[in-house]
């Protein structure tokens, strides 16, 4: 099979849209089924979610006055084009591309995308609500942003070296540990779950920076929303849990391990209120900031 061929599956198939779009709206059916029982409610059907992205798909696309078109209709694509191309990086069982130089530091970046676009499509609608949503999620993003970062530079740092495939095969030891324990206190952040789901205070702000999009530039943030939840429960299996010499017992065990990290987010969610943006900026500061620099001190003494 060529190169060109190999990227051609990555992106588009495995572990690219074809997969991860489904695998996203059964991830995010899980954990609305699972807060809703918790809550004592039936919660939604299992196709929900793909049920709601083709709504919005046939429904109307609103630009609102005096935006720029350009700018308003392309933040929705890049952003899911950026997680497509994270998704094609992370070397789950079965991913045809190789290992490429240095894929941690444009892994990092890339996932990046995501955040920048939101905050972006909150000013370029003009909304006020839209605007104040994007610059909560601007500030939080400094803050959970510290232990996640940390949290993958320090394995690669223990296995020297930057590429994906060497942290997936760096031995499980107590770094492993303690990085992982660090990129779980980012997790609820980045998935803008309860208590840290600031720019979406409905009551406060009505919506969160995608108050003014609507029909299919929003399916598409909202798409690239599940392609993120993939990735980040697929991206902690493969650093920080070892794999198996079996690859589809590997990617089972994969999959099993991002419902388990799902369950455990929804059940914070549903058991805790949102907190105010000064609250949790200081949670990732001072417990995020504490874990981050155990973290760094085990990579040197390990």
């Amino acid at each position: 099979m060529s190169e060109a061929w190999r990227y051609l599956l990555a992106l588009g198939v495995w572990p690219g849209v074809l997969a991860a779009a489904p695998l996203g709206w059964l991830e995010l059916w899980f954990m609305r089924k699972l807060s809703a029982r918790l809550q004592g409610r039936r919660g939604p059907p299992f196709f929900q979610p793909f049920f709601d992205f083709m709504k919005l798909l046939g429904k109307e696309m609103v630009i609102p006055t005096g935006v720029t078109r350009t700018a308003f209709l392309a933040l929705p694509l890049v952003s899911l084009a950026s997680m497509t191309a994270a998704l094609a990086i992370v070397p789950l069982p079965g991913n045809p591309i190789p290992a490429l130089p240095g894929d941690v530091i444009l892994l990092l970046y890339l996932l990046e995308v995501p955040v920048l676009c939101e905050v972006l499509a909150g000013y370029v609608s003009r909304s006020v609500y839209g605007q104040v949503a994007a610059m909560r999620e601007a500030i939080l993003s400094l803050a959970y942003n510290l232990p996640f970062l940390v949290a993958i530079i320090a394995m690669a740092q223990h296995v020297g070296s930057f590429s994906m495939r060497a942290l997936q095969a760096a031995p499980f030891g107590p770094i492993t540990v303690i990085a992982g324990l660090t990129f779980l206190l980012a997790l609820p952040g980045r998935l803008k779950t309860n208590p840290f789901s600031i720019a979406n205070a409905e009551h406060e702000i009505v919506a969160d920076a995608l108050v003014e999009y609507s029909g299919p530039a929003l399916a598409f943030f909202k798409l690239a929303h599940a392609f993120e939840i993939v990735l980040l429960t697929g991206l902690f299996a493969v650093v920080f849990i070892p794999p198996t010499p079996w690859p589809v017992v590997t990617a089972l065990l994969y999959l099993a391990i991002a419902f388990a990290l799902l369950a455990g987010v929804t059940v914070l969610a549903a058991s805790t209120g949102r907190l105010r943006l000064t609250q949790a900026f200081r949670i990732y500061w001072i417990w995020g900031g504490l874990a981050s620099a155990v973290t760094l001190a085990a990579t040197f003494i390990w």
